[in-house]
């Protein structure tokens, strides 16, 4: 039986441009992302790297993984990096095998599933990186300072999820992986 090479990863984003009710597009800030099994996180800024650049980063190691892990990857960063690929006239992320820890918790009443809530419920050391409203600011602003919170930031919670899906899969806590279906348009 073969091994499936494990992709863990994050993203930071920052609103970009309101779009209808108060609700605002998004903008990719960084991405974090490691092999499970390997300690190099591999991390991309928006202001020291282009967005092609962090795009195009991410993809090498998104292609090389049998399965792509994160909290809540599903319904908030699978999309956001597709529609950054689109914008910049890329092809979408090819479907992949994942595990979502949010979505592939199983179900049980009244449990907090914010990956911070669950790290200490299963009593993980490894704590996440808390930013203020300033700091968030700064961050999104892209001074160097805030590139170096949002650095912590994003590569402390993938070290964070490895840890914590690591130990909700020993417990037996999480569902099986599950295909991420991509629609195709149709042709015409």
């Amino acid at each position: 039986m073969t091994k499936l090479r494990v992709l863990d990863w994050d993203i930071e984003n920052r609103p970009l441009a309101y779009w209808y009710d108060g609700a605002t597009t998004a903008e990719i800030t960084a991405i974090a992302a490691g092999f499970v099994g390997e300690k190099k996180i591999s991390c991309w800024l928006l202001g020291i790297h282009s967005c092609a650049e962090m795009l195009e980063g991410f993809r090498a190691m998104y292609d090389a993984a049998d399965l792509v892990t994160g909290h809540f990857i599903r319904k908030h960063d699978l999309p956001i990096v597709n529609g950054a690929l689109i914008e910049i006239g890329h092809e979408p992320l090819s479907q992949k095998l994942t595990s979502d820890t949010k979505l592939d918790f199983i179900k049980a009443a009244y449990l907090s599933a914010s990956q911070e809530n669950l790290s200490q419920m299963v009593g993980l050391r490894e704590e996440k990186t808390h930013m203020s409203n300033a700091s968030w600011r700064e961050a999104n602003r892209l001074t160097p300072t805030g590139l170096e919170k949002t650095r912590a930031r994003v590569v402390g919670d993938v070290r964070q999820h490895m840890a914590l899906r690591a130990r909700l899969v020993r417990r037996n806590l999480l569902c099986s992986p599950v295909p991420r279906l991509q629609r195709r348009a149709a042709s015409v």
